[in-house]
């Protein structure tokens, strides 16, 4: 097992060797239990690795297991307790459970770890963290346990990875080395030439490796001379688990086969000029028209998606690596052949001409596909981008358009309107753009050229070709699905705004109505000095009237109309409860007001009628007033006027109306007046009587 393979489970550190020993040389392993749950698989698994890394003499000395149960609970304690008997019970000399200082004293009555020592393994004591020390010295216990023993887990892991890599890649190495000198090694010639053909380069550098190496071991020297001076001392591993001899032995292990690796290149390089030219020139023909063209013909999809597009660049980048190898080594053997032919034999010229064309047209025409491929997936990463980015757009909007819309007034209204419009719109432009970039996709895709040297051949492009179209009309639909709700919402907004707008206008003719009814209240008193300027004020009077109907009325269509909004939009009105009753109740006091108004005009314009009727015909027929019932009948007219005039208006709903209208002391010349005509007629009744008496 290798620590790269389960590096996450041992960075959450469940487990790990400080490199403490106890009093009979064994190794400590301690185990930190923490607040969160413990996975006894990963446990498990750090308890494996850990246990993998000393030696076999190491492991007979017996291990000594701290179990930190200071921040974890009993049945997690006692499961891990009872799994080292599973994991490591032959190993296990004794575990030491530390214990938090009041806590666990009723329930460890229930599991007494002494009566199970049998049938455990290993002897199992519960100990506080202070007393620890009776057991371990305390310069093997770590700091967590009041020790002076220095442990810093990420520094020993990560050496432990540069020392499993570099054990890993020296060993393979190694092996690869001992295959190509073996190799060169055999009988004849050509088997020699043959082997090492094939196991020419090693997978490795060895130069790295090596220095590598170098490093690993001059680090572990050092740290260990440090350590033993009382200095920052060094992870766990003694010269068991650092495996410091090991290290050793691969480097010269490494040096020897190097050596004999470099001989063996050297060796190689001996060979002519011309039969190098001539092997490396159909090497890279070889390739270039058998692996190369064959991983060219293969990678003809597009992908699906971005990291779909990216993959596919990425693979398609592998490839262009793999052929620039081999270009470079055609530039380099293209410089050596004309150099030959420079200096060539003329028996050699026609050869050395026909393997400069052929690996010419092979390479140009190579190097024409890897263009085209590459200029084809970024065309296909762009229309991925955009189709990605329209269709997060689509999400966004569709978003804004599930939630319900509840704004407090028109204006916020508006403004999410406007927010709407504004996405609808860049939904609009990223459609037109995936467009554009979809249709050019697809002439590129249409113009591609054949991957076969003169021969047509069939590409698959009719699954890229419907892809692309497939994503261009699904994005086509999602929008006009968008649109769609999008009308509907629009028109919804629009009602809640005439239906704001409603609300506001009702209410505000319920102010108009309240200073009408104001108006009337405080500057409509007059009752005129005659007939004419009483049938004036009365004209006007019905004027005023018919205004306040109207704003009564269009206060009355405007809470219809909020009543029907209401009713399609699904929602409750304000104006239905509260402005309702307000309009009602103020034009209730306006009608009760101006009819009492009216009615007072009306008895004034008889009364001035019938006194300015008799007023008129005394010079001319003084006998007319000897008839005492019309003059009785003006009388009486007027005193009720007069009443009238100083009795308040009771509204409907019990109040009574405490205006100017009906204020005694803003009547004074209405009641002057009236008064005055009364006292005149009297003077002219008492006139005649006294005229006509015998």
């Amino acid at each position: 097992m290798e620590a790269s393979v389960i590096l996450p489970i041992l960075k959450k550190k469940l487990a790990f060797l400080s490199g403490g020993k106890d009093r009979r040389s064994g190794l400590i392993l301690t185990i930190p239990l923490c607040l969160e749950q413990t996975s006894m698989d990963e446990l498990s698994v750090t308890l494996d690795y850990l246990l993998s890394i000393p030696s076999e003499k190491c492991k007979a000395r017996g291990f000594t297991v701290i179990v930190d149960g200071r921040k974890s609970q009993w049945n997690v304690v006692k499961t891990v307790v009872l799994m080292l008997q599973n994991v490591v019970p032959a190993e296990v000399s004794l575990v030491c459970v530390v214990k938090p200082d009041e806590f666990w004293d009723k329930k460890v009555t229930h599991f007494c770890f002494w009566k199970e020592k049998d049938r455990l393994g290993f002897e199992v004591i519960l100990v506080s963290a202070n007393k620890l020390t009776r057991y371990i010295e305390p310069c093997q216990l770590t700091e967590d346990f009041g020790g002076s023993l220095t442990y810093d887990h990420m520094d020993w892991l990560n050496k432990r990875l540069v020392f499993e890599k570099f054990t890993k890649e020296s060993t393979s190495l190694l092996d690869e080395l001992a295959l190509i000198n073996n190799g060169s090694d055999k009988g004849t010639q050509q088997e020699r030439e043959r082997s090492v053909d094939l196991n020419f380069l090693p997978s490795v550098d060895p130069e790295t490796v090596l220095q590598t190496g170098h490093e690993l071991l001059s680090e572990l020297q050092q740290r260990r001379f440090n350590g033993s001076d009382g200095g920052v001392s060094w992870s766990p591993m003694d010269d068991e688990l650092l495996a410091q001899p090991q290290v050793m032995k691969l480097l010269d292990s490494l040096r020897e086969q190097y050596t004999r690796y470099q001989e063996v290149c050297r060796q190689r390089s001996k060979r002519t000029q011309l039969e190098e030219v001539q092997q490396k020139v159909m090497q890279v023909v070889n390739w270039l028209e058998g692996p190369g063209s064959e991983q060219l013909r293969t990678q003809w999809g597009i992908g699906d998606s971005i990291r779909a597009s990216q993959a596919l660049q990425q693979k398609h980048e592998e490839i262009e690596s793999q052929h620039s190898e081999w270009f470079a080594v055609y530039v380099e053997l293209n410089q050596q052949i004309a150099a030959l032919l420079n200096a060539g034999d003329e028996e050699d010229l026609v050869e050395l001409k026909a393997l400069q064309q052929q690996l010419s047209d092979v390479c140009y025409r190579q190097a024409s596909q890897l263009e085209f491929r590459q200029n084809l997936l970024q065309a296909a990463l762009e229309f991925h981008s955009v189709a990605q980015d329209l269709s997060q757009q689509l999400d966004g909007l569709l978003g804004m358009l599930c939630v319900d819309v509840a704004p407090a007034d028109g204006a916020s209204i508006q403004q999410t309107l406007k927010l709407l419009e504004e996405k609808l719109k860049s939904v609009d432009l990223g459609l037109q753009g995936l467009r554009e970039k979809g249709q050019s996709l697809l002439d590129q895709i249409s113009n591609q050229a054949s991957w076969a040297y003169g021969k047509d051949v069939t590409i698959e492009n009719k699954e890229n070709v419907d892809h692309i179209q497939g994503v261009m009309e699904d994005m086509q639909l999602r929008k006009q699905r968008c649109e769609d709700m999008v009308d509907v919402r629009r028109l919804k907004m629009l009602q809640m705004v005439q239906l704001f707008k409603c609300e506001e206008d009702a209410a505000q003719a319920v102010e108009w109505l309240s200073e009408l009814l104001d108006a009337l209240l405080k500057t409509h008193i007059r009752l005129g000095d005659d007939a004419q300027e009483t049938k004036v004020l009365l004209e006007k009077h019905r004027k005023f009237v018919d205004v306040a109907q109207s704003t009564y009325d269009y206060g009355r269509q405007l809470l219809q109309a909020t009543v029907v909004l209401c009713q399609s939009l699904r929602c409750t009105s304000r104006s239905s409860g509260d402005t309702l009753p307000r309009l009602n109740r103020v034009w209730k006091q306006f009608t009760v007001t101006s009819e009492e108004r009216v009615h007072r005009l009306e008895t004034a314009v008889a009364f001035h009628s019938s006194a300015e009727k008799i007023l008129q015909e005394f010079p001319e027929q003084p006998e007319a007033f000897n008839d005492m019932e019309q003059f009785d009948e003006i009388e009486a007219v007027g005193k009720s006027l007069l009443d009238r005039l100083t009795v308040p208006v009771v509204y409907p709903d019990g109040a009574e109306c405490t205006g100017t209208l009906f204020s005694v002391d803003k009547l004074a010349s209405g009641l002057t007046s009236v008064c005055a005509t009364c006292e005149l007629l009297k003077l002219l009744h008492f006139c005649v009587h006294q005229s006509t008496a015998p």
